[in-house]
């Protein structure tokens, strides 16, 4: 069972002190993701985080972004990105979405270009 009242209280907080970050493309974030519908990606732990790969930024206050995981699963929508924080780690290339930097926790990395290159043309193919 999802616990939405929990994560409703932290959003609540992080909407009102939390502040934005400086960002740029191709970096990896652990980010407060939240719980949400259905079979969007959630975070998880007290602050509901998930490593998350910033795909384009368009303010200082919102970017693109795509999550990640370490479930390998035979499908085009999994792109393998190598280790990140000592785990193999995959972006959800169907699961891309715009989110507030205000949710980012802590900067854990960045993507190899080449990686990063592959990982925007599928999500282009996609659209």
């Amino acid at each position: 069972m999802k616990d939405f009242d929990s994560w409703n209280i932290q959003k609540k907080t992080l909407h009102l002190t939390g502040e934005n970050k400086f960002y740029h493309p191709r970096e990896i974030w652990w980010c407060s993701l939240g719980v949400n519908v259905g079979f969007e990606q959630d975070g998880t732990g007290k602050v509901y985080e998930r490593p998350i790969l910033i795909l384009r930024g368009f303010s200082k206050h919102v970017c693109l972004m795509v999550p990640l995981t370490t479930s390998q699963k035979k499908n085009p929508y999994h792109i393998p990105i190598g280790i990140v924080d000592g785990k193999e780690a995959f972006v959800i290339t169907s699961q891309i979405r715009l989110i507030d930097t205000k949710r980012f926790i802590n900067k854990i990395g960045v993507v190899d270009q080449k990686i990063f290159e592959n990982i925007r043309k599928t999500i282009k193919d996609l659209l």
